[in-house]
């Protein structure tokens, strides 16, 4: 039982689940990563308060690939767990596969929703372009988020996105990123400083930028990584880098982020030695 006074949000991104023993890629299992993942946030010291998944949660959006991350989703049943659509993902099976997830069955055409996690608010944004890798926030997603952070002024915020709306300067990833409304974004969580962060998925890397007046960053994914390559022209590229998720700590004055390794490592260990510190 988590006793802190903190509220902690876990945070997973894009699995890529596909049907049991097929590959991603046709390279990578990317099933015994997520359970390595989900094996890593049970055995944190402290309990979160909730889980949130920031897209990509499978493959192709087939309700095999759902069936078989709600399997390996299950040792979380005990949290709260979140779930939003990224690219790879289909929102009509999404809804079908999760029915008893009834935050998923709002929001009309878009999956968007706005929930208490302890002392923190968390919106999801939808940045799905049906039939697209790219993201886009249209004009009706952003007046559902102005309406949302207009009723909780004074709460800390968290909005959660798949597709992160600035530039990574990964050149083939950014042709297809948050291509419309993120300039709009900006300007609504200008208006909102109360929105403590901006949590997205899609890169499968850490990155943090300041952007309406706070931090939005991007989480490693529990298995592949897409490569660290800074030219414009790189190629489309992914690595099996060390996995990671996040934990966003709210301590009741601001928000602080870790990057969590997924797996499991020997220690803690404490510093000393024969009974001396060790600096």
């Amino acid at each position: 039982m988590n006793t802190s006074p903190y509220t902690f949000l876990a945070q997973i991104t894009d699995p890529h689940i596909r049907e049991p023993g097929r590959l991603a890629y046709g390279r990578i299992n990317t099933a015994p990563y997520l359970e390595r993942a989900v094996a890593s946030v049970l055995a944190l010291r402290q309990r979160p308060s909730a889980v949130v998944l920031t897209g990509d949660l499978t493959d192709f959006g087939r309700p095999a690939e759902y069936a078989h991350l709600a399997e390996l989703l299950a040792p979380l049943s005990g949290l709260p767990l979140y779930l939003l659509p990224g690219n790879h993902d289909e929102r009509v099976q999404l809804r079908r596969s999760f029915a008893a997830h009834t935050y998923l069955q709002g929001g009309g055409e878009y999956v968007q929703y706005s929930v208490k996690v302890g002392l923190l608010r968390l919106i999801a944004l939808d940045t799905v372009a049906p039939g697209q890798s790219h993201g886009e926030l249209c004009a009706t997603r952003l007046a559902w988020l102005e309406r949302e952070l207009a009723t909780c002024r004074g709460e800390p915020v968290v909005i959660a996105m798949h597709h992160p709306p600035f530039r990574t300067l990964i050149g083939h990833m950014d042709k297809i990123g948050l291509l419309k409304g993120a300039a709009e974004l900006e300007a609504i969580v200008a208006r909102h400083p109360n929105v403590e962060r901006i949590i997205c998925g899609h890169l499968h890397r850490a990155i943090d930028v300041r952007f309406g007046g706070t931090i939005a960053s991007t989480c490693p994914a529990p298995g592949h990584q897409v490569a660290l390559d800074l030219q414009p022209d790189a190629p489309s590229a992914w690595m099996l880098e060390p996995p990671a998720f996040r934990i966003h700590a709210w301590d009741g004055a601001r928000l602080v982020s870790h990057l969590a390794a997924s797996g499991i490592f020997e220690g803690p260990y404490p510093f000393h030695e024969n009974g001396m510190l060790i600096d």
